[in-house]
């Protein structure tokens, strides 16, 4: 089954706190092609960004206290397109478990997932960031008939 991801894209930005200071730098390299779309954020990774670039960002709780579920869930309901998520594989996080389901949601739902800058800056680099893109999801309809 294909669905539309829009030319606006609606991009969720995540950063474990070692790695806020690499998306910040990121984003403000990037400012311009994200000012073009629609932003999202967890927790103080929302204050900061909308401080240092200026743009509206929509809030979500910190991941610890459920933001990153709150993204999962946009993600399942088809209103978030793609996940910058720059995690620290070095520090062990308390919410491992959400980051987890995090990632495993964006791979059901066919998200492009982006989890460092030089991940984030090809995506960024795709021509296919600014134009429609009929996005491929699988159909789980018989994997729901089958678990009733």
């Amino acid at each position: 089954m294909k669905t539309q991801m829009p030319a606006r894209k609606r991009i969720a930005l995540v950063a474990h706190d070692g790695c806020k200071p690499q998306l910040m730098e990121w984003a403000q390299r990037h400012a311009d092609a994200l000012a073009q779309h629609e932003l999202y954020a967890t927790g103080t990774t929302a204050e900061r960004l909308a401080q240092a670039l200026k743009l509206p960002i929509q809030a979500f709780l910190s991941g610890p206290m459920g933001g990153d579920q709150q993204m999962g869930a946009r993600i399942a309901e088809g209103e978030l397109d793609i996940l910058v998520f720059f995690w620290d594989p070095m520090s062990q996080q308390p919410h491992d478990p959400d980051i987890k389901a995090l990632l495993r949601i964006a791979a059901v739902w066919n998200v492009p997932v982006a989890c460092n800058a030089a991940s984030a800056d090809f995506m960024f680099a795709s021509p296919l960031l600014a134009q429609p893109y009929p996005r491929e999801v699988l159909d789980y309809s018989a994997y729901q008939a089958s678990r009733r």
